[in-house]
């Protein structure tokens, strides 16, 4: 289920980009926004771990905040893949910074935790956050539901199950949503759009290649997700990381990026959901 904030003790909430394992810009952005865990809450928008300097440290601080009830998180595609390659789906890249995850002596409970985090949550009844954007083509309730498909499958206490999934979760087709796609072909489209989406046509139709900035020429016929009509930005704003080029670009009013692109050497972003203010640390080990 999509989490919600039912605590009424916040002073403020904030939204934090792509760690990316940028332990010391985490601290450095934690100290900046004067963090403090009996007043303020932390909402991570996944991509927690990956190619900077310190996964493991990050990994474990995060689940602490998260266990401690001071923070959440949603999964990003560095996650999902830091999965695959747990469960020997695939092999880690060097670049990617995970090995020390995966050789830890807590690995076991740092993976199992991981799998169990959402896709999607509300961090509060008018906002939505998932990690690459939500196609134009669905409403925040349909995001809800089919963030949870994905999110059933991975918690599952059978790994045969999780496994499946996860042989079946790479490949960029179909590259359009359809509702009568099922099984893990279902779950792949559905993971996809929430956490590898940049371009898609005006049917919602994914183009993978293009990563770029926005002044960058596109393949014909698409466009980013959110310059179409959106039905989910009807009713709710939306937040999203993954796509480091925009460097935390205020899209509409009802559309925000929070990738500051840390692990490139630019910044950490917190957002701040009350005031709409983002706070911006350099990444510390550049």
């Amino acid at each position: 289920m999509a989490r919600e904030n039912i605590r009424t003790n916040i002073r403020y909430n904030y939204v934090i980009g792509d760690v990316q394992g940028c332990f010391e810009a985490l601290k450095a952005l934690l100290k900046e926004i004067k963090f403090d865990p009996d007043q303020d809450f932390i909402w991570f928008a996944g991509d927690l771990v990956a190619r900077g300097e310190n996964s493991i440290g990050a990994l474990r601080f995060i689940k602490k905040l998260v266990d401690r009830d001071v923070a959440a998180t949603i999964l990003g595609n560095h996650d999902l893949n830091l999965l695959a390659c747990a469960r020997g789906i695939k092999k880690t890249k060097e670049k990617d910074n995970t090995q020390d995850v995966i050789d830890a002596i807590d690995s076991d409970e740092l993976i199992d935790w991981l799998r169990k985090q959402p896709l999607c949550l509300f961090p509060n009844e008018h906002t939505i956050l998932t990690h690459a954007g939500i196609p134009s083509i669905w409403t925040a309730e349909q995001v809800a539901s089919f963030a949870q498909e994905v999110e059933a499958v991975l918690a599952k206490d059978d790994f045969e199950v999780v496994d499946a999934f996860l042989k079946e979760m790479y490949g960029a087709e179909p590259d359009v949503w359809a509702d009568d796609l099922e099984g893990n072909i279902r779950l792949r489209v559905i993971t996809n759009y929430l956490t590898r989406m940049r371009l898609t046509d005006a049917k919602g139709r994914l183009e993978f290649s293009f990563k770029d900035a926005l002044d960058e020429p596109m393949p014909v016929g698409f466009q980013p997700w959110f310059e179409y009509p959106s039905k989910t930005a009807e009713t709710h704003q939306i937040i999203f990381g993954h796509w480091a080029a925009l460097q935390g670009k205020t899209i509409t009013p009802r559309i925000q990026n929070v990738d500051g692109g840390c692990v490139w050497g630019h910044q950490l972003i917190a957002y701040r959901l009350e005031d709409q203010v983002s706070f911006k640390v350099d990444n510390p080990v550049y």
